[in-house]
């Protein structure tokens, strides 16, 4: 019998183990709220050109992947892609995420959404990008979500390059 009940208590130990680091719904709808209203603050700082604001949501070592540019990897080089992207004289930007999912054991999010932008090309013409986008946040040990990962992918298709000296008739 006592070696039964160590066994059960044993279990029940473990069990509850197991239990830690899952988050229960409530949590992780918070963590979605949380993150929901970081986004709309991120936009609103990103639409209003504001690059040191914009730099302050992503973490220390964070990654971000521009379209036909190497990764930007840490906040320095970010804020490199920022302020070249806000300093475009028709630059205007949008975003807005269409789904946010917080891992069960609420240290990671990901997050997909839309975006639209506009720019001035080198012609001076205007280019109206529109596009799809994937962002991973990290809960930091203060508590707070950080991005870690932000993925720009355009949905307009992909110009051809200048078509190179022609061969000669053979």
């Amino acid at each position: 019998m006592v070696r039964f009940s160590t066994l059960l208590l044993l279990s029940m130990f473990l069990a509850g183990c197991g239990q830690l680091n899952v988050q229960t719904g409530t949590n992780r709808e918070a963590d979605e709220r949380a993150i929901r209203d970081l986004d709309a603050e991120w936009a609103k700082a990103a639409a209003a050109k504001n690059v040191d604001q914009v730099v302050t949501y992503y973490a220390d070592d964070a990654s971000m992947f521009v379209p036909n540019e190497p990764i930007a990897m840490g906040k320095p080089a970010i804020r490199v892609e920022w302020t070249k992207l806000t300093s475009n004289p028709g630059y205007a930007l949008s975003f807005s995420p269409s789904r946010v999912d917080v891992a069960k054991a609420g240290d990671m999010a990901y997050e997909f959404g839309v975006y639209s932008l506009m720019l001035t090309g080198p012609d001076g013409k205007p280019i109206n990008d529109r596009g799809k986008y994937v962002v991973v946040w990290k809960k930091q040990p203060d508590g707070k979500w950080k991005v870690v990962a932000d993925i720009i992918n355009s949905d307009l298709p992909m110009t051809s390059p200048a078509a190179g000296p022609s061969s000669p008739a053979a």
